[in-house]
């Protein structure tokens, strides 16, 4: 049966992917980001402008009915605390925890008509592993796990609600980390499975937790090569 979701940030990255996904499996899907031309043109897609820093959401342009929701977007400030200004933190904040609340609250009505929607936020494997240069937006990702467990409580149980962390991965916002051979190779040796995450995997992951995982809810699934629970001898 085909269903309707909303994605928000589907210029890039894992939110490209997951646009792909959905629609290789006949599903209808709204996504809205700053620059909705960038993402992939497929079949039963519509874009709306929406900048997730400083717009209302369009939630008078959604459809009367959604089965799911994810919030891509996401930061990766590197810096010593020393560094970090006050503003930064604050700006890692808007676009992380801050953007996922006003996409929830614009798609609330739309998704509580499905009876069983679900919803998807990103976490970040820096969360529950402490990585040096990472206040900013180990900060900003914990406040969206803590705002994942709420909602899965409120929400219930018509609405699951869960996130995904991820380790650093392939996307357009890793890109300067992963510039060089050198760069990505010792990215890869920091992990027991000796890999970078990759767009498609976390996409995937993000479709099981929409379709396919009726049961789960509440849960931070760590997409991470072992880098939060492995330690190798």
């Amino acid at each position: 049966m085909s269903k309707h979701f909303l994605i928000v940030g589907a210029s890039s990255g894992i939110g490209a992917e997951l646009l792909r996904a959905f629609s290789a499996r006949g599903h209808a899907v709204t996504h809205v980001s700053r620059h909705p031309e960038n993402a992939p043109d497929l079949a039963g897609v519509r874009g709306l402008r929406w900048d997730a820093r400083a717009d209302d959401f369009p939630a008078a342009e959604l459809p009367k009915q959604l089965d799911g929701l994810v919030y891509c977007p996401g930061s990766i400030r590197l810096r010593p605390i020393d560094r970090l200004k006050t503003a930064e933190f604050q700006d890692d904040l808007e676009l992380n925890l801050l953007g996922a609340v006003r996409a929830t609250q614009g798609a609330l009505k739309p998704l509580r008509q499905s009876g069983s929607a679900s919803i998807v936020l990103f976490s970040t494997v820096a969360v529950q592993t402490g990585m040096p240069y990472h206040a900013s937006v180990a900060a900003a990702k914990g406040a969206v796990e803590g705002l994942t467990r709420s909602l899965a409580a409120e929400l219930a149980p018509g609405i699951r609600v869960n996130a995904i962390a991820p380790t650093i991965t392939d996307t357009p916002l890793a890109e300067r980390l992963l510039s060089s051979d050198d760069k990505r190779a010792a990215a890869a040796e920091r992990h027991p499975l000796k890999r970078v995450g990759e767009a498609a995997e976390m996409a995937r992951t993000a479709v099981w937790l929409l379709e396919d995982a009726p049961s789960v809810t509440g849960q931070i699934i760590a997409v991470d090569g072992g880098l939060s629970s492995v330690r190798l001898l």
